[in-house]
């Protein structure tokens, strides 16, 4: 069963730390499957499409992300790197951990990105647009990076001044994690 774990907001120490690698050892523990499950849950619920796991106080090199469509997910990448970076494109991008904000930064337009699967199983993505965002977003936040390090007109989300009850903002298509 998995669990909702609490998002960190920016301010939160764990959040401008170099996560630290996972041990091929450790990726069979169930414990470690079981933040990976919760992880999902968690991202599912904010909601979100990509979660790092400094996001939830977890120091280690690890992140999930499902754009939710037929191509892009749901992924587990563990010790993430990228062999390739191509091109540039500036987007707007939100947060999770920067909850009711947006800003408009740079990245580049096509990236590859290798790491492990949950499974400890090389993987390699592709991705272009959207998806490369979320893979870069993600990769920032495993080395102490939030978006509003590098965005310009970091601004609140459109609706964002008239959150509910609960503290939450609308949803905004900017959010990535």
């Amino acid at each position: 069963m998995a669990y909702l774990r609490t998002i960190l907001n920016d301010g939160h120490p764990t959040l401008r730390k170099v996560a630290k690698r996972v041990g091929r050892a450790e990726i069979g523990d169930p414990l470690f499957q079981q933040l990976i499950d919760d992880m999902f849950a968690t991202m599912y619920d904010a909601p979100g499409i990509g979660l790092a796991a400094p996001q939830i106080d977890v120091g280690k090199r690890l992140f999930v992300v499902d754009l939710q469509d037929d191509q892009h997910g749901p992924y587990v990448v563990i010790n993430p790197k990228f062999t390739s970076r191509e091109g540039e494109i500036e987007s707007t991008e939100g947060c999770l951990s920067v909850p009711g904000y947006i800003g408009d930064l740079v990245r580049s337009e096509r990236v590859v990105c290798t790491g492990l699967d949950r499974h400890g199983r090389r993987l390699t993505l592709e991705g272009t647009g959207l998806f490369a965002r979320c893979l870069q977003h993600e990769m920032d936040h495993l080395d102490g990076v939030l978006y509003v390090d590098k965005a310009k007109n970091v601004r609140l989300a459109a609706g964002a001044e008239e959150e509910d009850e609960t503290g939450e903002a609308p949803e905004t298509e900017a959010a990535v994690s």
